[in-house]
């Protein structure tokens, strides 16, 4: 039986081939994925580990904000001194370092890169620890003077003596490069300029008595851990233990990598979302070849069992070709894993970061899941199949029939898939009236994987009435070769279920986030014309607070009227339930009515923003025991404290969907009293009266030029801004689409062609009795098209389903605008009719090229 199965494996290997490219497909993205987080986690845990000093006091940040504020949290630079006396230390290091602020060379082009990433500007000193080293030039002497790392340089084109101009939030100055600093390990990703000290002390953060930390080195023989202990209890005694953070070398690098966790979380998991889609489609792909492998081997297999062999030789026989199988395509998606990942780090070199192929880290236990997943899919894939194989009964080896089975009757996938239908049915039904998003979500996921778990089950039973109608026309325009293209579809409705649902899977995706996606984008539209009613919005490219000489330059333009700044900041609400919520605040200018339509279920803008006052979405106080007149406890992100009165509820529709919980905002009078120095983050803007918009803008844009990350949108800007970002999220769905897609074409390929074998004696009699090569080509394409059709139907009926509950969800977060994009389901149907062509091409030519007699001669 072993050298049989060996044998039958060799002699199939050809059709099991497209078969092996899921297997690679699946193992490649998860293979790939996990050795370019490793890959990428080792390199920067080298980085940090040799960047931090022994240990380092920073100020305490206790709150975070969901948009950035522009605050950088310091600490007095007389502190480095007081650590300096503490037994144990060699010596103490003032740190200046901001990554909010804006670098420009001479032509007013931005410096760094240009994927949104800020530039890092800090003090230059050379410690034990330094990152980086000066190769080239000198150190930077006074003010208007600075290095610039030499990677950047050299992507910018800058060289030592050109002049750059940096934008901080204290001000705007202009320094001229003296020298270039080489990093000695891995190039972080950003731009990297450095000031000397008192310069940067000043420039950044607006005084020459502040630090953003304290660098300690220890003395030889004085344990981190010891040196941290002592320093805190010197801080302690001065009642400031409770005001800074103290970390050794590795608690910071372990902050460090944890921060850059969640950059390569989201990578990973996106590859290992290729992975499962690939995992999902690549079974229905296997299950269907050895489906069909086994009903052409019926004889074969009937003759083993005549020969002796017994129900489970026969069984172990298919499961070891299956193992097989997995064993070569893990093996191939293994090496293609690493090849990938060695391109996703020359990859990252578009991002500034430079990171070395030749460092590849492949951990024991990327090869354990490689293979884990190649064999394992495949094992599971072929188990129907084998049990169906090992109930082959020794008299098959007697009769012609090779596709014995293939009308078996449906009805215990029709029970299950009643059953499993109906209870993902219920599911949807569920997260579409209940009023909790968390048991909405749960809800939603259960009945979205209900639903496709029942329609695969089901999919046989609609092949026959779902063909007939989807290739009604066939026989119309193409006649005779329509017609048999129709039934050729209709033989065996397992068949084309099975390779329908891997398209299906695919389409049912992109049907139920293209919804949710245009549903979102028109509930944005529709909240967008009803709140915002500026002329203007004048915000930073990557959404930063900009220095306030861009808020002067647009008060100063010729031909502006109200000017509302708006700033951020983050709070800490102890509500009346005993919730503690933490989230991002608002503050606006008391003109906020001149530019906002805003809805008040209780008081108006000036209760709102009067001192002492703040105001919140009314649902999310409904839901705390929030009333008018309720007086809250409010920590800001200084560390200050107040107890602030609600003087206003508004109907925020959207408050949480942006992540903002509550939607609480207040005066900028407020803000500035606990929060001193907040950056604008956005100024809204109307035309005095007498200037057109048109004229405005064009006059905003000349008093901006300097400044090219501040942009000028008006309300369909804004929209276009949304939609851009929406449509990130839809690309990459449209990417998993695409990779279902190359497997749904391998699977009909490989269908077709495993088909065209199973017919070539009757292929060779229609050849024989007037078919011509052409007509029988197109047979073959059009049986292609209405399987590709009948597998987008069903997919964009699933997913229309699931968009329309996911809506529903969505409408508890404030996207109550339901919007099916029909343009993209009538493309998604005549794609998948194109993609039946392509599918269709190798098949039928080597349909075609079949000698006449040798076909009708074929076993």
């Amino acid at each position: 039986m072993l050298r049989a199965t060996l044998r039958s494996f060799l002699a199939h290997k050809g059709r099991l081939l497209l078969s092996a490219l899921a297997v690679v497909l699946s193992v490649a993205f998860v293979a790939g994925s996990l050795i370019f987080s490793d890959t990428v986690s080792r390199t920067f845990d080298r980085l940090f580990a040799s960047a931090s000093a022994d240990v380092t006091v920073a100020p305490r940040q206790g709150l975070r904000s969901a948009v950035p504020t522009g605050v950088v949290p310091t600490l007095p630079a007389s502190l480095a001194r007081q650590v300096a006396e503490v037994d144990g230390v060699a010596a103490a290091h003032v740190d200046v370092a901001v990554r909010n602020a804006t670098v420009v060379d001479s032509r007013n082009k931005p410096v760094g890169p240009t994927t949104g990433a800020p530039a890092v500007v800090s003090n230059w000193q050379v410690t034990g620890h330094s990152p980086v080293r000066l190769t080239s030039g000198r150190a930077p002497r006074g003010d208007g003077e600075a290095l610039l790392d030499a990677d950047t340089a050299r992507h910018a084109h800058a060289r030592i003596g050109d002049e750059l101009t940096i934008r901080a939030q204290p001000g705007t100055f202009r320094v001229r490069i003296v020298g270039l600093a080489t990093f000695t390990t891995t190039h972080p990703g950003t731009a990297r300029v450095f000031l000397d000290t008192p310069t940067a002390q000043t420039r950044l953060l607006g005084s020459a008595d502040r630090a953003t930390s304290i660098s300690v080195d220890a003395a030889e023989g004085v344990p981190r851990t010891e040196l941290k202990r002592r320093i805190g209890r010197a801080l302690g005694t001065g009642g400031h233990a409770l005001t800074y953070d103290l970390k050794t070398a590795d608690e910071q690098a372990k902050s460090a990598a944890e921060s850059l966790g969640g950059f390569l979380g989201i990578v990973k998991y996106v590859m290992l979302g290729f992975a499962g889609i690939a995992v999902l489609v690549g079974i229905f792909l296997i299950v269907n070849t050895f489906a069909m492998l086994i009903a052409q081997r019926t004889r074969e297999l009937g003759l083993l069992r005549a020969l002796g062999a017994d129900r489970r030789q026969v069984r172990r026989s298919m499961l070891m070709e299956a193992a097989l199988l997995g064993l070569a395509g893990s093996t191939l998606g293994l090496a293609a894993g690493i090849g990938m990942a060695a391109g996703l780090l020359r990859l990252m070199s578009a991002f500034r970061v430079n990171l070395r192929t030749a460092e590849l880290v492949v951990g024991w236990g990327t090869p354990v899941a490689a293979y884990a997943v190649g064999i394992g899919i495949t094992l599971v894939a072929a188990c129907l199949p084998a049990r169906r194989a090992a109930a082959v009964s020794p008299m098959a080896a007697l009769t012609d029939v090779e596709t014995a089975g293939a009308e078996r009757p449906l009805r215990g996938r029709a029970v299950a898939g009643a059953l499993v239908g109906a209870a993902g049915a219920a599911a949807l039904a569920g997260c579409a009236v209940v009023h909790r998003t968390a048991t909405a979500v749960s809800l939603l996921g259960a009945g979205v994987v209900l639903t496709l778990v029942a329609t695969v089950t089901a999919g046989p039973l609609l092949v026959r009435p779902l063909i007939r109608v989807l290739g009604g026309a066939f026989p119309a325009l193409f006649g005779p070769i329509g017609r048999m293209s129709q039934r050729n579809a209709l033989r065996n409705p397992r068949r084309t279920g099975a390779t329908a649902s891997a398209l299906m899977v695919g389409l049912a995706l992109v049907g139920g986030m293209s919804v949710a996606g245009a549903s979102l984008a028109r509930s944005v539209d529709h909240q967008i014309e009803k709140t915002l009613g500026a002329d203007f919005v004048v915000q930073n490219r990557y959404f930063q607070p900009f220095p306030p000489e861009v808020t002067d330059r647009v008060r100063n333009t010729p031909g502006v009227g109200t000017v509302v700044r708006q700033r951020f900041a983050a709070v800490a609400v102890t509500l009346p339930d005993g919730r503690r919520v933490r989230t991002t605040a608002a503050g606006y200018d008391p003109q906020l009515d001149a530019v906002a339509h805003i809805d008040y279920v209780h008081g108006g803008t000036a209760a709102a923003l009067a001192d002492g006052r703040v105001a919140m979405d009314a649902g999310f106080a409904g839901k705390h025991g929030v009333r008018p007149g309720s007086v809250l406890p409010v920590e800001f992100e200084s560390g200050r404290r107040a107890r602030l009165t609600v003087g206003a509820l508004t109907n925020q529709d959207m408050a949480e969907g942006f992540g903002i919980e509550g939607g609480v905002y207040f005066g900028i009078g407020t803000l500035e009293k606990y929060v001193p120095g907040t950056p604008d983050a956005a100024l809204y803007v109307n035309a005095a009266p007498g200037t057109s918009p048109d004229r405005l803008r064009s006059q905003l844009t000349k008093a901006l030029a300097p400044y090219p990350d501040a942009q000028v949108r008006d309300q369909a800007d804004y929209k276009e801004l949304v939609h851009d970002q929406i449509a990130v999220l839809l690309r990459l769905v449209y990417a998993l689409l695409g990779l279902a897609i190359v497997i749904a074409v391998l699977g009909v390929v490989n269908t077709l062609a495993l088909s065209v074998v199973e017919r070539t004696r009757e292929i060779g009699l229609l050849r024989a009795i007037g078919l011509t090569r052409r007509q029988l080509r197109r047979m073959i394409r059009l049986e292609s098209v209405v399987i590709a059709v009948f597998g987008a139907v069903l997919g964009l009926a699933l997913g229309l389903v699931w968009g329309v509950c996911a809506q529903r969800v969505l409408a508890l977060q404030g996207i109550g605008l339901l919007t099916i994009p029909w343009s993209t389901i009538v493309t998604v149907v005549v794609g998948a009719a194109v993609v039946g062509v392509v599918a269709a091409l190798l098949p039928a030519l080597r349909a075609s090229r079949m000698n006449v007699l040798a076909a009708i001669a074929h076993e």
